[in-house]
């Protein structure tokens, strides 16, 4: 058993660990930064442009409360992972959250340009964007580490959820008034593909001849050509899911979505902003379904396993034997194809208030809280910034975030001469890199575009 739930650790370790990525909220006070409409449609640009093909901007994210550092140690001057013999149980568990979650967000800005009419300003933008999170309960961690060391185990809430689209957005921002300015963007999507993954329950008894489990668990998968793979107990005679697999690619499904926002100028000092993002669903074409249908219990002696390390069906040695069938946790059912199925996006509501300093009026205060609303996954956050628009050509922004996942910083800088834009910023500056290229801390991010003002 140690062997299986040490290959899902390392496999949901190891994949592509995203909330919905908008722009960078390191920029949402600083003057020209040329996405702010995307994270408010009431802001309008000075300037129209259109951007790089897919660099006009880029963005990708990594949240979370599980570290790098919380999984790979260092021993005798190498890099090793938790499941080394010589990181003890104490000190690998006290670095855990009972609930330990991951997320990933990219967003690609295929193509988009801003332009003034209509009585306000407009956008249009074509964009491409993956979404996964996943919630890993200290109890797997705990049996992956301790074996059977423990008789019983009781794992609940591992949950697993990825969403692909690409979005179309018409987007319109005017004044009502001398102080008041709304905004709206309209977006058509296009369905990739979706996965939702609920571990509810496994409940397991440990032996060296055989293990018990009672699970319940679903997975739902809508991507087009997809089907489950399958696998026998040999104890049992049970078939069950242990894999997906895809046949052809296409459009998984349709849908839309709204965003709304308004600024308020009360004075030459004071500015208070609010937006809601992402109010909208896809309705996919199918779902595939795996599940227990309920609580189900079963018993494998497929597997052996022995305490000593020599054995020849040790912890070590059955890792080997199973590296390809984790699936075997749960023994999932394939329940065949439900039809078409409607998910709500996850929407973020986004709460600003900027001050302007009466002795120097382009330097500004910002105080932004965004609320990302996604059941399990929800997370909200608080950033105090300083910005600053020195001269036509150059604006900048620094930042102090808190929220569900701890403290960082953030910054971002933007030349906007006649002609030409880059900007470049980190919502959760990393400062170190594991030897493979990846931060140690699990929430990290990078901004950056090119665009061409007019």
């Amino acid at each position: 058993m140690k062997a299986i739930v040490k290959h899902i650790v390392i496999a949901m370790l190891a994949m592509p660990i995203v909330a919905t990525a908008q722009s960078t909220y390191s920029g949402y006070f600083v003057d020209e930064y040329t996405y702010r409409h995307q994270l408010n449609p009431a802001f309008g640009n000075e300037n129209e442009y259109v951007s790089m093909p897919a660099l006009g901007n880029f963005n990708v994210a990594l949240n979370g409360n599980l570290n790098l550092t919380d999984v790979l140690y260092n021993v005798n001057e190498k890099t090793t992972t938790f499941l080394n013999p010589m990181v003890s149980v104490e000190e690998f568990m006290s670095n855990l959250e009972d609930k330990n979650t991951l997320g990933m967000n990219l967003k690609i800005d295929i193509l988009s340009v801003g332009f003034k009419g209509l009585g306000g300003y407009n956008t249009i933008g074509i964009n491409a964007r993956v979404n996964e999170n996943t919630t890993i309960p200290k109890a797997l961690f705990s049996l992956a580490k301790e074996g059977a060391t423990n008789s019983t185990y009781d794992i609940t809430d591992f949950n697993a959820h990825a969403n692909a689209y690409v979005e179309v957005a018409f987007g319109h921002s005017r004044n009502i008034n001398k102080h008041l300015r709304i905004g709206a963007t309209l977006k058509f999507l296009v369905g990739g593909g979706n996965v939702d993954a609920e571990f509810e329950k496994a409940q397991l008894t440990l032996g060296e001849n055989a293990w018990t489990a009672v699970t319940n668990a679903t997975v739902q998968s809508s991507i087009k050509g997809a089907f489950y793979t399958h696998a026998k107990n040999n104890n049992t005679g049970h078939e069950y899911v242990d894999g997906i697999d895809i046949d052809g690619a296409g459009i998984g499904g349709f849908g839309a979505a709204v965003d709304l926002g308004a600024v308020y100028t009360l004075n030459d000092d004071w500015q208070f902003s609010a937006s809601v993002l992402d109010l909208g669903f896809i309705q996919w074409d199918s779902n595939i379904v795996a599940s227990t249908n309920g609580d189900q219990a079963f018993t494998t002696a497929d597997y052996t396993f022995n305490v000593n390390d020599d054995a020849s069906n040790s912890f070590e040695n059955e890792m080997d034997k199973l590296k390809d069938d984790i699936s075997a946790l749960y023994e999932l059912n394939d329940m065949g194809n439900s039809g078409s199925r409607t998910k709500m996006l996850g929407a973020t509501l986004n709460l600003g208030v900027r001050y302007s300093m009466p002795f120097y009026r382009k330097l500004t205060v910002g105080l932004l809280n965004n609320t990302r609303f996604q059941g399990d996954y929800t997370s909200t956050e608080f950033r105090l910034s300083a910005n600053v628009a020195p001269c036509k050509i150059f604006s900048a922004g620094v930042n102090v975030a808190t929220g569900t996942y701890g403290t960082g910083f953030g910054w971002l800088i933007n030349f906007h001469p006649k002609g030409f834009n880059l900007f470049l910023g980190m919502d959760r500056t990393f400062t170190k890199l594991a030897k493979q290229g990846a931060p140690l801390s699990s929430n990290a991010s990078v901004n950056l575009g090119i665009n061409f003002p007019f």
